[in-house]
């Protein structure tokens, strides 16, 4: 295994690692947009409430999550040594008339720091609170025939073992689940100004980072060819760069404004 040590420890190999970890996450990214959608549906956060559920129960999808928060603190920690690395090995910065390279390709290392003080914050405000500490319940009755949901606030002394409990009555046609209230923390928490202003200017660090980096992890990889760039780098400006960070930044604002 001494030529995969060798290999990984070259400076080719760690530019691949951080390239590998790099599009690991940003394929995350787009998954975990996708699943918090759903905070979007007005249905006093049935969807969403379920959907925490399966994220935080499913065993293949808690092996998935594990290895996401591995590779975010491998990815962050290990752009910051390559940082050390590359000052270290120029004390003295080349003194030049002009910098062509990006805003994005020169802060990476500023960026990707600002991401990571987001990442705890944004975990410690929901992926903690929902794992470790003691939230409300509610109980959604759905009628199957029309998919009418009612909402129900379960009392401050309620308590179950598991985080969600789903009966079936047949003759009236119903489901009842009583479930943590996740949806609640979420809308509670956005009512604080000051944390909505921190998750959407953390998007603008997201959307700096994600422009130069998804398309200099193909490069890392070997992947420069003419026919394939035009798609990185649409897929870099338009998803990662606009798109994603859009929809990050949109839910604090939906919540604080209309909620």
């Amino acid at each position: 295994m001494s030529w995969l040590t060798k290999t990984l420890t070259s400076s080719i190999g760690k530019k691949v690692l951080m390239s590998l970890t790099g599009l690991f996450l940003c394929t995350f990214l787009v998954v975990h947009l996708i699943g918090n959608l759903q905070l979007f549906y007005n249905d006093g956060g049935y969807s969403f409430n379920k959907y925490a559920v399966f994220m935080t129960s499913f065993p293949l999808i808690k092996i998935i999550s594990y290895g996401n928060y591995f590779f975010i603190l491998f990815h962050a920690f290990w752009g910051l040594y390559l940082e050390f690395q590359n000052r270290k090995a120029r004390p003295v910065a080349y003194v030049v008339t002009k910098n062509s390279s990006s805003f994005s390709s020169r802060n990476m290392a500023v960026l990707g720091t600002i991401l990571l003080v987001y990442i705890v914050v944004h975990m410690g405000d929901f992926w903690y609170k929902y794992h470790n500490e003691t939230l409300p319940f509610v109980q959604y009755t759905e009628n199957l025939l029309t998919g009418e949901v009612v909402t129900t606030e379960m009392p401050e002394t309620y308590s179950q073992e598991t985080k969600m409990v789903e009966t079936y009555n047949q003759a009236e046609s119903t489901k009842t689940v009583i479930v943590k209230d996740l949806y609640k923390v979420v809308s509670v928490s956005f009512q604080n100004i000051l944390l909505v202003i921190f998750y959407v200017l953390a998007m603008f660090s997201v959307s700096f980072h994600l422009v130069h980096g998804f398309q200099s992890a193909f490069q890392s990889l070997g992947i420069n060819h003419p026919k394939y760039n035009p798609l990185f780098k649409f897929l870099s400006v338009w998803l990662f760069a606009i798109l994603i960070p859009i929809g990050y930044a949109a839910m604090p604002i939906y919540f604080y404004f209309f909620k």
